[in-house]
């Protein structure tokens, strides 16, 4: 299947939430077709070159995001909120004239998943607080109560549990692009147990 990409200096792993800032011609095209068809884009971290500007090269696998919420605050300003919905991997892809990327990509299987083991337990619970605290900053604030993770909790998920740690981890991108590739949730989320514990975040 062919889709628009938007290569970014993001990793997006399936359920996760992309706030979008959209200004250029190219994005602001493909975000209207997105919305008219009812279809979706697909989302890779740059290797080389920027976000906005020329053409930039980036990783093959990525994740397939849908738009969720727009709102246009300004002329010419487009804000989106997508949600990761699958892996893909680019195959080939090309330029338009617009300089919007085309991928033809193959859609990759979802995570091997199962409930977090015992010896997970620990990271659910991080990650229970994690969405507690989150929820009461929100409700203090008073404004946009939308959260940076899209219920519902799926905190009985080894997948679920390992994305959102992984989205909120403080590790360089190439890192978490290495761990979304991943296929295995629980693999996943032992790596992500040892760097907590490696770093007294867990004990």
């Amino acid at each position: 299947m062919q889709l628009p990409l938007f290569p970014l200096n993001t990793v997006l792993f399936p359920d996760g939430v992309l706030p979008l800032r959209i200004f250029e011609a190219r994005y602001m095209d493909m975000a209207r077709d997105c919305l008219r068809d009812g279809t979706r884009f697909g989302v890779c971290l740059i290797t080389k070159g920027s976000e906005v500007g020329g053409p930039a090269t980036f990783e093959p696998v990525g994740c397939v995001a849908r738009i969720d919420s727009w709102d246009m605050p300004q002329l010419g300003v487009l804000n989106l909120r997508a949600i990761g919905v699958q892996r893909l991997h680019v195959v080939s892809s090309y330029l338009r004239e617009d300089k919007l990327a085309i991928g033809e990509v193959e859609l990759l299987d979802a995570d091997v998943d199962a409930p977090p083991a015992p010896r997970h337990a620990d990271c659910v619970q991080l990650l229970r607080r994690i969405i507690d605290d989150m929820q009461e900053n929100a409700a203090a604030e008073g404004g946009d109560t939308r959260l940076p993770f899209q219920p519902p909790w799926k905190l009985d998920s080894s997948a679920w549990v390992g994305n959102r740690l992984c989205e909120v981890l403080p590790v360089p991108l190439k890192a978490k692009q290495k761990l979304m590739e991943l296929d295995d949730a629980a693999t996943r989320l032992d790596i992500v147990t040892d760097y907590l514990r490696q770093h007294a975040v867990l004990k």
